[in-house]
């Protein structure tokens, strides 16, 4: 009778191994689309190959721009403040302006007119956007459209030879990001994401101190975007009068996962160096059950909703190659504060913001770090006091900050910050220097919904990510921003000037208001 235990016990396992084996190989696929398999109980997604004749645009440069001129498309909520923003950018020309809606785009003339700038063409309709990415005249579209259109219009202006930049989420799911890399690789323009956090005077100043190792090692970071949005969603575009949601919503109500990511995520990647000597490897993922976003439907169609996909929290967990974690969290539905929480924590001290402002870093490391404390028992068991945080931030403000800081407090958008952003990139542009963030970070930052709707939907299972660099994640140590010498960057900003100068002559005699 043991012999015969012991025998079916073999046989049992030997089958179970062999149930084991076939599951880690088996290719599923899931309603994106999307190819995946089992790894010794880690979900694995197929990464493609990269075409031949294609190579990496890490550190991707385009010829200086004298003048960068510019096609927006989408101006509802987003656009018309970017459009606004450009005008107080020397050496830019607002060339085209597109929206589905042709009033929409028509109202942004306004802002050309109060800064003396020439009108500019007008697109409008489903497919307005594909004229204006075939103009010659332009030479970066900037992307503002709702989340569904903004990979098809990246798309069409990536293969008409535009450089591209594009609000957040730039991409929906693992097939957008891939699309997007090989159209940046192959066509060698720019894909940039417009992710404003990265351009924050808390996010930018932790930053620097980072990098001057205020903190030591960072080993662990937080991110999120807990934003409830009671007030906005009647507000959002709706495609007819059937449309009873509006498109984020509904989003939230057909997909799973963490679909809006990249303002926690987009900081404390850079401030792990992530893809420039780390790399996002696993992640688990895990939600609550939706209450309010079911609701919201419910009280806007009249009728019962048991297929509300999203969480109203979201929490993803991420471990990297070098052994760091991040969390990221999103909630969008439930009754709190606003936090856009980002926190560093490091072997020599802390940083965090929201719900409290602050840094903690014992005596010596402060002193170590170029500050002297004047208390005497300072510790990191608390916020620094405000006369040494004051002193510390004095000593690492950012030079992006030093720069344009106090005319993106003048111009505004998000507090500055989006102004920052749009000089920022206009300043790369302008000197032929790498973007501060490149298509890889779009997809590494953007993937976190799928990936993490792979892990929901298997029982919170971790998900391998894939490497959107292919092998080159390591190549570049420690994140950067590219600068132009003293003197290539006082030339390109009087050319910039000078060019202003004769756009407003010329706008002001097309609206009858020179002088």
């Amino acid at each position: 009778m043991r012999k015969f235990k012991a025998l079916m016990l073999g046989i049992c396992a030997v089958a179970l191994c062999a149930c084991t084996s076939q599951q880690s190989t088996a290719v599923q696929m899931n309603e994106r689309g999307t190819r995946w398999s089992w790894d010794k109980g880690t979900i694995v997604v197929e990464t493609p190959e990269r075409p031949e004749g294609q190579k990496s645009v890490i550190g991707l440069t385009v010829p200086k721009m004298e003048v960068v001129r510019v096609g927006f498309v989408g101006l509802g909520m987003r656009g018309p403040g970017a459009v606004e923003r450009f005008t107080y950018i020397p050496g830019t020309q607002i060339v085209a302006l597109c929206d589905y809606e042709k009033e929409r785009a028509e109202k942004c003339q306004k802002y050309l007119e109060k800064a003396s700038l020439p009108k500019a063409a007008i697109y409008s309709g489903e497919k307005g956007y594909e004229e204006l990415c075939k103009r010659e005249d332009i030479d970066l579209v900037y992307i503002a459209a709702d989340w569904m259109h903004h990979f098809p219009i990246a798309k069409c202006a990536l293969e008409n030879g535009k450089n591209v930049a594009i609000e957040v989420p730039s991409a929906m799911n693992l097939e957008e990001c891939w699309t997007l890399i090989n159209l940046s690789e192959k066509t060698r323009k720019h894909c940039f994401i417009l992710e404003n956090c990265c351009y924050d005077w808390f996010e930018m100043n932790t930053l620097n101190m980072a990098q001057h190792g205020v903190f030591g090692e960072v080993i662990r970071a937080q991110g999120a975007y807990i934003h409830n949005l009671d007030q906005f969603w009647d507000y959002y575009w709706k495609n007819g009068e059937n449309d009873k949601l509006g498109w984020r919503l509904d989003y939230n109500m057909r997909h799973r996962g963490d679909v809006y990511a990249t303002h926690g995520l987009g900081p404390v990647a850079q401030a792990l160096n992530i893809h420039r000597g780390d790399r996002m490897k696993t992640l688990v993922a895990m939600d609550t059950k939706s209450v309010v976003g079911k609701a919201l439907v419910e009280a806007r169609t009249d009728s019962t909703c048991n297929n509300f996909r999203n969480g109203d929290h979201t929490t993803t967990l991420i471990r990297t190659e070098n052994g760091k974690v991040i969390e990221i969290q999103h909630n969008v539905m439930t009754p709190q504060p606003y936090n856009r929480l980002y926190q560093l924590t490091g072997t020599k001290g802390f940083a965090n913001k929201y719900p409290v402002e602050g840094y903690a870093v014992e005596a010596d490391q402060l002193s170590a770090s170029g500050v002297q404390p004047k208390v005497d028992d300072l510790s990191a068991h608390s916020f620094l006091p405000e006369a040494e945080m004051k002193a510390l931030v004095e000593k690492y403000q950012h030079p992006i900050l030093k720069k344009y800081g106090e005319m993106a407090k003048e111009v505004g958008g998000h507090g500055g910050m989006d102004f920052i952003m749009d000089s920022r990139l206009v300043y790369c542009l302008q000197n032929g220097l790498p973007l501060d963030m490149d298509v890889y970070d779009l997809a590494e930052w953007c993937c976190l919904a799928e990936l993490g709707e792979l892990s929901m939907d298997n029982g919170c299972a971790a998900v391998a990510f894939p490497d959107f660099t292919r092998g080159e994640w390591n190549v570049v140590k420690g994140y950067k921003h590219a600068f132009a010498s003293p003197e290539d960057e006082k030339a390109a900003a009087e050319k910039a000037a000078a060019f202003t100068a004769k756009l407003k002559e010329q706008g002001a005699k097309e609206w009858g208001t020179e002088k």
